[in-house]
């Protein structure tokens, strides 16, 4: 029992850091558990989850503040029991599950470093965002935006690239500190670079500067495809995201 409520407690945790992960994006007056970065990239709008409110009057009030942008609705264990079946019985369509996992820092497994490329501190937000954006699917007009949005994130956000000997940027993560752990994001590779293992030693060098910090967890939302490339550093699953389109 002391077990399960530990492993319930760090799935509020990890959930809790993602919320004001994506709630930082907010470009606006705060709303909630609605955030609307304005961008037209779905996972930088949305709902982080439905607490303590009545589905239909959520879902009527979200469908207001985020107009005219494409959004997603977080449907994890930190919402309120039978969400997604309310979100579906509103219209809400289930597009992706997506899994949360975690790592101990100390524990995770190394990875050998990919040639012809170095891990290095992004310290232009523009290049950084213009890179993660042409993996993502921002749109390229939208780049500048996303990086003056960037920059709210102050200190709590590492930003880390991968450089190629002739000075592009090849993968990016992001990292934010939050609640006592690391959780990453944009962690991504351009595709003509990927199987390269630049994506996992990205996300060991966060690792190892959160070592330094003395962070002991670290977490991610992973696409599944890219489930083995975790799994290989050290993370397990602990819980999962259902993603609704609305």
């Amino acid at each position: 029992m002391i077990h399960r409520d530990r492993a319930d407690g760090l799935v509020q945790t990890v959930l809790a850091a993602n919320r004001s992960y994506l709630l930082g994006w907010n470009d606006g007056p705060a709303t909630g558990d609605v955030y609307r970065s304005g961008l037209p990239h779905a996972p930088l709008n949305g709902v982080v989850r439905l607490a303590g409110r009545a589905p239909a009057e959520a879902y009527a009030q979200a469908g207001d503040l985020l107009d005219g942008v494409p959004r997603v609705w977080w449907v994890g264990a930190d919402s309120d029991p039978g969400t997604a079946e309310a979100l579906e019985a509103l219209g809400a369509r289930p597009v992706s599950r997506l899994p949360v996992m975690v790592a101990e820092v100390a524990a995770a497994s190394v990875v050998p470093e990919p040639s012809g490329v170095s891990i290095e501190d992004a310290r232009d937000i523009g290049e950084f965002v213009t890179a993660y954006a042409q993996v993502s699917g921002i749109p390229p007009e939208a780049a500048p935006r996303a990086a003056e949005r960037e920059k709210t994130f102050g200190h709590a956000v590492l930003r880390l690239a991968a450089r190629l000997d002739d000075g592009r940027i090849a993968g990016t993560a992001e990292a934010w500190f939050t609640d006592g752990l690391v959780t990453l994001y944009f962690v991504g590779t351009r595709p003509d670079h990927r199987r390269r293992g630049i994506g996992a030693a990205l996300t060991q060098a966060v690792l190892r500067r959160a070592a330094v910090r003395g962070i002991p967890m670290a977490a991610l939302t992973s696409t599944p495809i890219a489930v083995p490339v975790y799994e290989r550093l050290g993370f397990h699953e602990i819980s999962r995201y259902q993603l609704y389109a609305f």
